[in-house]
């Protein structure tokens, strides 16, 4: 299974990279919960914190790495604090677990919207195989 998330992580990376998103006709920052990105061909995303947060395409430090792939997990509360333009082509979100290296192009946002079902589902059931929650770790 994570031959095959691996996979298909890969296969987006290069579709993201080959095939240039529609014109975005607008940005929306719902705090703490969701990105809202409407594009000129008429698609319309609504993106959950979480779900961002574990697509971020930056490196973590919060990462756990199981058998060289790796996981976030216990994300399902983190909030959005800011949204900062970088450039035209896209934004920086500030999360509030302090993650804020991740840059979204409208392109990026694109794709994450367009695969948003099946990268959750996968993301999912990742978790699952290594017994891990989308909940936080309870405090000791």
């Amino acid at each position: 299974m994570s031959a095959q998330l691996s996979a298909m992580q890969r296969a987006i990376q290069r579709i993201h990279t080959l095939v240039e998103a529609p014109r975005l006709k607008s940005f929306s920052l719902n705090a703490p919960k969701t990105v809202e990105v409407e594009y000129a061909n008429g698609g319309k995303f609504s993106l959950p914190a979480e779900f961002l947060r574990v697509y971020s395409p930056a490196a973590d430090g919060k990462i756990r790495s199981i058998g060289g792939e790796k996981v976030i997990f216990g994300r399902r509360h983190v909030g959005i604090m800011s949204a900062e333009p970088v450039g035209n082509y896209g934004v920086r979100i500030v999360f509030d677990d302090l993650h804020k290296t991740g840059i979204y192009s409208w392109d990026y946002f694109y794709t994450l919207g367009t695969n948003k079902f099946t990268l959750m589902r996968n993301y999912i059931k990742t978790l699952k195989k290594h017994g891990l929650s989308r909940d936080p770790p309870k405090r000791k």
